[in-house]
């Protein structure tokens, strides 16, 4: 389905406040900038009810949602975002993440119902592809960990193996998250979350730890 473009979203992006418009001079200071803050990705953040309910709830968290469409990035900025001095937007490809933050300079990775690409062709864009996994490898410090959730299940049990046999540890995962009381508590939806469950669909969702990090932390 293609992209509805919306006249005007790439001026008002790149005049917000709220995006951060040079991010690879903040590489290695984004814990500063924050004020000592964890450090929590959104990558592909939609239209932002996500990581901007998130960043209501916790304050002593700063949360950062990354678009590459500027038409959706333009949507997560019409919230009250502004209010929330602990949230803030990038407009960019993920693949360029390792040149704006440093190694182990972020805390969690949330990866929410991100394309398929079902062919097996494109398989190497998914965002939970090696060559995508060794790049949220190098950006989560020792104590981080990637949160996926998607109504793909296909893509999940996909993710699942993927993750496994590229050395990283499930701690947690589930297949219907809905259903799931210990999973599913405190679980923040996004837009399309509530979209697909309300038309039946279960949601999978896991939590995988980096290579080399304990499962103890």
């Amino acid at each position: 389905m293609r992209l509805k473009h919306i006249p005007g979203s790439e001026e008002a992006v790149a005049a917000s406040p709220q995006v951060i418009h040079e991010p690879e001079a903040m590489k290695g200071l984004w814990k500063d900038y924050f004020g000592g803050r964890k450090i929590a990705l959104e990558i592909g953040c939609g239209k932002g009810k996500f990581i901007t309910d998130l960043a209501s709830l916790d304050n002593k968290t700063a949360y950062i949602g990354l678009d590459f469409y500027s038409s959706v990035l333009f949507k997560a900025l019409k919230k009250d975002s502004e209010q929330l001095p602990n949230l803030r937007f990038l407009w960019m490809d993920a693949s360029g993440l390792p040149d704006v933050f440093g190694k182990g300079e972020v805390d969690i990775i949330y990866l929410n119902f991100s394309d398929p690409w079902p062919k097996d062709r494109h398989a190497k864009r998914r965002l939970t592809a090696p060559g995508f996994l060794k790049k949220w490898q190098y950006l989560l410090g020792p104590d981080g960990r990637l949160e996926f959730k998607t109504d793909n299940m296909p893509l999940f049990d996909w993710s699942a193996e993927t993750l496994r046999t590229e050395g990283w540890t499930i701690t947690a995962l589930t297949h219907d998250l809905h259903h799931d009381s210990s999973m599913n508590e405190g679980n923040i939806m996004t837009e399309y979350e509530e979209k697909f469950s309300a038309r039946g669909n279960a949601i999978g969702k896991l939590i995988a730890l980096p290579p080399g990090t304990s499962a103890n932390n």
